[in-house]
């Protein structure tokens, strides 16, 4: 590869595969609030949370983490005022105490907060305001979860950027990707460019995973696989996988290594690699090279499509998992790219409804498919030009799944909105 374009994938990587504890949208919500009180210097009197559509869904139904189960927007918002620490992003909640768990739960029946619906052409959209007698701060987020775009204090703008592009957040430019690029860098890539980054996503993807299945969480969907299926190496890896996303919803406190901004799709990205690769006892660098295949994949099919959208992400990452089993299988470019044509010819309309415990069957789910597709690409079947959204080459496929991701379903996720706020 060229030296830019290797440089640009190495920063593609640092900039994607971060910490997060616990679901990223209430943490983009207590992040923006922590920053929010900072600058107010006082607890405030009054909280405005203005949310666009797909934070709501995304914040509605899950655990914020370390705060004794709480759920919701005005839970995530006061978590980072009472005890957030903007410095940490998206481990903002990492540092809350007991105490002031009880100090969030008295500002809660207090309904200090006040949450309304964003109008925006942004999914990921968030304006904080915060009040403390004549003093007001706001905080705006967009595009990306740690993205600050205007911060303000009592009508004087403090700092401010261009939010009309992402490309002002300073990340690296993703058109660089492409399946054959892809595969050829996690081929050739120094592996200490790489170790360190990608030996943490196994530690704290796996310590989830393992968390999962031995905590009880949710419906507990890991163990249920493993009870009525027989332990083959498909059946852990979607049982790993599954725990993983299932425990992170409800409330486990232990952090992910993310991918296009989403936890679940980090999980989703990187354990069914790392579950083949310890069952089929395959060496440790080529696991690595397999996991930057993976996250790199996924990143791509996300880029299209966007942080947040009707689109289920767990499908992109599971895809991405597939191409990556296939890798460590022995397959060779063409069979990847068979893997993700046939995975997104299956798979490629299931919403999203919302981060929640079921996102974990979903991932089971996403990954059937990404393993059929694994398969079925090592004989050297795969889907045409014309079975549907497949095109002409897996480029092309990839490109008509974001479109009809990004601009098809925006009227569907509006809806799914609407359903998931009706009592």
């Amino acid at each position: 590869m060229e030296s830019k374009c290797y440089n640009e994938y190495l920063n593609i990587l640092q900039e994607e595969l971060v910490p997060a504890l616990g679901c990223t949208e209430p943490i983009a919500i207590a992040y923006a609030a922590a920053e929010a009180r900072d600058i107010l210097g006082k607890m405030p009197e009054r909280v405005r949370i203005h949310c666009s559509g797909n934070i709501i869904k995304n914040v509605k139904c899950v655990v914020v983490p370390n705060t004794s189960g709480l759920i919701g927007i005005e839970a995530g918002a006061l978590a980072g005022i009472v005890g957030g620490r903007a410095e940490n992003k998206m481990e903002v909640l990492s540092g809350i105490g007991s105490g002031q768990v009880s100090e969030i739960k008295r500002l809660l029946a207090a309904n200090i907060c006040e949450v309304t619906a964003l109008n925006s052409d942004c999914a990921l959209h968030i304006i904080l305001e915060l009040s403390h007698g004549i003093e007001t701060v706001k905080v705006e987020v967009r595009d990306y979860h740690t993205n600050i775009v205007k911060k303000e204090k009592n009508g004087e703008v403090l700092f401010e950027k261009n939010s009309s592009s992402v490309a002002g957040f300073a990340y690296t430019d993703r058109s660089v990707l492409n399946v054959n690029d892809i595969v050829n860098f996690a081929q050739t890539v120094e592996i200490s460019e790489v170790k360190e980054l990608m030996e943490r996503q196994i530690e704290y993807n796996m310590a989830i995973a393992q968390e999962g299945l031995n905590g009880g969480y949710g419906i507990d969907i890991g163990n249920t696989i493993l009870k009525y299926g027989e332990k083959t190496t498909f059946n852990m890896i979607k049982a790993y996988t599954s725990a993983a996303s299932e425990a992170r919803m409800v409330g486990c406190e232990l952090a992910v290594i993310t991918n296009s901004g989403s936890g679940n799709q980090g999980i989703a990205a990187s354990v069914p690699a790392i579950i083949y690769a310890r069952e089929k006892e395959i060496g440790h660098e080529k696991l690595l090279r397999a996991l930057v295949l993976s996250n790199l994949l996924a990143i791509h099919q996300k880029t299209p499509i966007g942080r947040l959208s009707a689109f289920c992400g767990v499908v992109s990452a599971s895809c991405a998992s597939g191409a990556a089993i296939t890798f460590l299988a022995g397959g060779t470019t063409e069979q990847i790219k068979m893997t993700v044509t046939n995975t997104l010819a299956n798979v490629s309309g299931i919403i999203c409804d919302g981060a929640k415990a079921s996102c974990g069957i979903k991932i089971a789910a996403s990954l059937d498919a990404a393993i059929l597709a694994h398969l079925l690409a090592m004989d050297n079947k795969v889907y045409h030009a014309g079975d549907g959204m497949v095109k002409k080459d897996v480029e092309a496929t990839i490109s008509s799944v974001g479109r009809i991701a990004r601009d098809g379903m925006k009227e569907t996720d509006k809806e799914i909105l609407k359903v998931m706020l009706e009592n």
